[in-house]
């Protein structure tokens, strides 16, 4: 499983999904939209959101936000 988390500086949201991912010590690759155009058009273009973080686990298994309910199930699985 290779998990991407989206974010931008001064996010609280991003900081809290990073912290839960790692409390549950799932790895992940995390890349900021702010230095990355490419990044930026696949998830505001691509993906449709435009609230950070977007956590992408697949292309089927993605959402926006910080979301506890997403990253404690992904950590069940």
């Amino acid at each position: 499983m290779s998990i991407t988390v989206y974010t931008k500086p001064e996010c609280n949201n991003c900081d809290q999904t990073k912290r839960r991912l790692n409390k549950h010590g799932i790895e992940y690759t995390t890349v900021d939209v702010t230095e990355d155009a490419a990044a930026r058009e696949f998830v505001t273009n691509g993906l449709g959101y435009r609230q950070m973080p977007v956590v992408v686990v697949d292309e089927n298994t993605h959402w926006s936000g910080f979301r506890i309910d997403a990253l404690d199930k992904l950590a069940a699985a």
